[in-house]
C-alpha cells in the first residue's frame, strides 16, 4: 500500500506536534477527496508500532464515513485488532483496541468502552464548543475514565459558522499541526493530479433569497424552501443545467429541503433526465436507509444520471465521476458551501496511465471522462461565500464577513462565447478562457516613477515551467494547430505550432519542432499531439511581460538557468537569430488548470 507524499506528511506532523512539546488537541485540514481516511489509518498503524496495547477510536458522524476508515485501515493493517460500533452498519463490536465508531450510536455509552487512550474525530467541524451537544458531553464521559485522553480531528473546513476557526474560543481543538485547504496549497493538489478543478459558470436563473430570515447565520430551513420551491423556478433551473450540461455524465443536486428534492428530482425526470431523490425524510415523506442506499448504488451504476439530495451527501459520499454540480440550495455557511463543492473535485483516472507521477497523472486525467466538474450555482453562493481554495471563513459572533475573492471573466472563448466563469480575485489570467484582466497598479506616493516606466523597454521575466500539456484548437476557415500550454504557477503561457498551415507559419512550426526532437516532422495536428510525449520537456521561459499579450523570448530544456549574456540579449529587440524560437505572439485563447512519487509506508 502506497501514500502519496503528502498524506504521509500529515502522518508526521501529527507526531512531531507531540514530539514538540505541545499538550493541545490538533487539527489536520486537508480538501474533500485527499485521502483523509489513510492519514487516519496511517496514524494508528505508527501508535501500536510506538505504543503496543493502546485503545483508540475513531469517532464520525455518518456509516459511510465509519465503513470508509474501517476500511482503509484493513488494506494498511489487514491483521488490525479493529471492529465498528454503529447502528446503521449494524455491529456493535466492544472490546477491540481499536474502535470505529458513529457519535449517535456511543454518545451515551461512554461506560461501555471504558477508557480510551486515543480519540481521532473525523470530520471534526461537527464538535460544537457548546459542552451540553453530543460529541462535548462523550468526550467529557471519557475523560472521567482517563483524564489525558488526546483527541485528534481531521477535517476539509476548520471553521463553523458563527464560530469562526475551530481552534479559537476555548474549543475542543487548540491547533492546526497540518494544513493544505489553503489557498497556495489547494491548487498545487490541482497542478499535481491529485484533485480535479471546478468550473463554476454564472447562471442565468437567480433563486432569490429576499425575505428569508437567518438563525444562528444561516438561513432559516423552512423559509429558505418556501423561497424557492416554486415550479416555474425549478423547471426553468433544470432547463438552463440540460442546456449548458449537455456533455456531462454524472450530476449532483443539493437543494432546500425534502419536498423540494423530491419535487426537482420529478422535474428532471419530466425533461429527460434519470433523476432519483434522497433525503432523510420529514412527517409527510419518509424514506428508509434501503432506499437511499439502493438510489445512491443506481446513480453510481449509472442508471441515474442525477442523484438530488438534501441534508444527505454534504459529506461522506465518494463518486469521483461527478462532473456536474447543481445548486439549488443557497446558504451562507462557508464550510457547508466548501464541503458540498468537494464532491466533485476527486478525479478520475483513465486506464493506462503511471499514476505515480505528475505527468502520469494529469495525462490520465486528460484521456478520462472528466476532465473538470462544472457547477451551476443558482443560489448565489459563489458570490457571497468564494471559490472552494479561498472562502470568506465565518466570523466570530457579533463580527461582520469579508468579500468573496471572487470576479467574472467577461472574456469570449474559443467558441466565441462570453466565458461567464466565476475566477480568484487573484487571477491575471482567466484559466478557462484565458482572457486577460486589466489591474490597477495604486503608487505609493514618493520618489518619481517617470524614468523607471518611460519608454518602450521590455521587461523579461524568468519561470519556472511546472507542467505542459499538449492539445488541438481550431479556428474557423483555418486548419487546427497544436496549443501548447506551459504553466508557471499563477502563469500560464502559450504556443500555437501550425503543422498543417503554409508558409511563415509553417516554418515557425518546423523551427519550435526541430528545437525539442530529432524525430521527422509531423504531417498533421493530430500526429503531433500523439508524439507530444516524445519532445525534450521545457524546464523554463524567458518572457517579455510587460507588452499587452506576454511572448515568450527563450526556451530553456536543460533545467539550468539562462546565463546574464543570454538575459542581457533579452533585455534589447531580437532578431530571428537572437530567439531560439519567437513564438507566442497571439492572445491566449482557453486553457484547462489541470509530486511526483509516492513513498510506501514505512512499516
Amino acid at each position: 500500500m502506497k501514500f502519496r507524499p503528502y498524506q504521509w506528511d500529515g502522518v508526521t506532523a501529527i507526531w512531531d506536534y507531540f514530539k514538540s512539546g505541545k499538550t493541545g488537541n490538533p487539527i489536520v485540514a486537508m480538501p474533500t477527496g485527499t485521502g483523509k481516511s489513510l492519514v487516519i489509518g496511517g496514524f494508528v498503524r505508527t501508535v501500536f508500532d510506538a505504543f503496543p496495547n493502546q485503545r483508540v477510536m475513531i469517532l464520525t458522524h455518518v456509516k459511510e464515513l465509519i465503513q470508509q476508515n474501517y476500511d482503509k485501515l484493513q488494506i494498511i493493517w489487514p491483521t488490525a485488532p479493529s471492529g465498528i460500533y454503529s447502528s446503521g452498519l449494524g455491529r456493535k463490536d466492544l472490546y477491540n483496541n481499536i474502535t470505529f465508531a458513529g457519535i449517535g450510536s456511543v454518545a451515551k455509552r461512554a461506560q461501555e468502552f471504558g477508557h480510551i487512550d486515543l480519540l481521532v474525530i473525523d470530520e471534526a467541524h461537527l464538535v460544537s464548543p457548546t459542552d451540553t451537544t453530543m460529541y462535548q458531553k462523550f468526550i467529557t464521559a471519557l475523560k472521567e475514565y482517563n483524564p489525558n485522553l488526546k483527541v485528534i480531528g481531521l477535517t476539509a473546513t476548520p471553521y463553523r459558522l458563527g464560530h469562526g476557526e475551530i481552534i479559537e474560543d476555548g474549543g475542543l481543538f487548540t491547533d492546526v499541526c497540518y494544513d493544505l485547504t489553503t489557498l497556495e496549497e489547494f491548487n498545487k493538489l490541482i497542478e499535481e493530479g491529485y484533485l480535479c478543478p471546478l468550473v463554476p459558470k454564472r447562471t442565468e436563473l437567480m433563486l432569490n433569497v429576499d425575505g428569508v430570515h437567518k438563525r444562528a447565520g444561516e438561513f432559516v430551513a423552512k423559509e429558505l424552501q418556501n423561497a424557492v420551491d416554486k415550479s416555474e423556478i425549478t423547471e426553468a433551473a433544470v432547463k438552463e443545467a440540460i442546456e449548458v450540461g449537455t456533455e456531462r455524465h454524472s450530476w449532483l443536486v443539493f437543494t432546500a429541503g425534502v419536498e423540494h428534492a423530491i419535487h426537482t428530482a420529478e422535474v428532471l425526470n419530466a425533461m429527460g433526465v434519470p433523476a432519483k431523490a434522497v433525503h432523510s425524510g420529514n412527517k409527510e415523506y419518509k424514506m428508509s436507509d434501503g432506499e437511499r442506499d439502493e438510489a445512491i448504488a443506481q446513480f453510481k451504476r449509472g442508471e441515474l444520471r442525477a442523484l438530488v439530495n438534501n441534508n444527505v451527501l454534504t459529506t461522506g459520499f465518494d463518486h469521483p465521476p461527478i462532473d456536474l454540480i447543481l445548486m439549488l440550495r443557497p446558504t451562507s455557511s462557508p464550510g457547508l458551501w466548501v464541503q458540498m463543492l468537494g464532491r466533485g473535485t476527486r478525479p478520475v483516472y483513465a486506464d493506462g496511465f503511471d499514476l505515480d507521477n505528475v505527468q502520469g497523472r494529469l495525462a490520465s486525467i486528460a484521456h478520462s471522462q472528466k476532465q473538470n466538474c462544472m457547477v451551476l450555482d443558482f443560489g448565489g453562493n459563489t458570490k457571497r461565500l468564494g471559490p472552494i481554495n479561498d472562502p470568506v471563513l465565518p466570523p466570530k459572533k457579533g463580527k461582520k464577513t469579508g468579500d468573496a475573492p471572487i470576479k467574472l471573466c467577461e472574456g469570449i472563448t474559443a467558441e466565441n462565447k462570453v466565458c461567464d466563469i466565476w475566477v480568484h480575485a487573484s487571477c491575471r489570467t482567466c484559466p478557462h478562457c484565458g482572457n486577460e484582466f486589466n489591474f490597477q497598479t495604486k503608487l505609493k506616493q514618493g520618489a518619481s516613477t517617470d524614468e523607471l516606466i518611460k519608454g518602450d523597454l521590455p521587461v523579461v521575466e524568468e519561470f519556472k515551467v511546472e507542467h505542459i500539456t499538449y492539445a488541438e484548437h481550431t479556428k474557423m476557415d483555418k486548419p487546427p494547430m497544436m496549443k501548447v500550454s506551459y504553466y508557471c504557477g499563477f502563469h500560464m503561457f502559450t504556443d500555437y505550432v501550425c503543422f498543417e498551415h503554409e508558409g511563415f507559419a509553417q516554418r515557425k512550426a518546423q523551427q519550435w519542432w526541430k528545437a525539442r526532437t530529432e524525430r521527422p516532422f509531423p504531417a498533421s495536428t493530430a500526429e503531433g499531439i500523439e508524439q507530444s510525449s516524445l519532445l525534450s520537456p521545457t524546464t523554463s521561459l524567458r518572457v517579455w511581460t510587460n507588452k499587452k499579450y506576454p511572448e515568450i523570448m527563450a526556451y530553456c530544456h536543460d533545467g539550468t538557468h539562462f546565463g546574464k549574456e543570454e538575459a542581457d540579449e533579452l533585455l534589447v529587440p531580437t532578431t530571428e537569430t537572437h530567439k531560439p524560437i519567437p513564438f507566442n505572439n497571439s492572445k491566449i485563447d482557453d486553457n484547462e488548470f489541470v509530486d511526483e512519487f509516492e513513498d510506501d509506508i514505512p512499516f
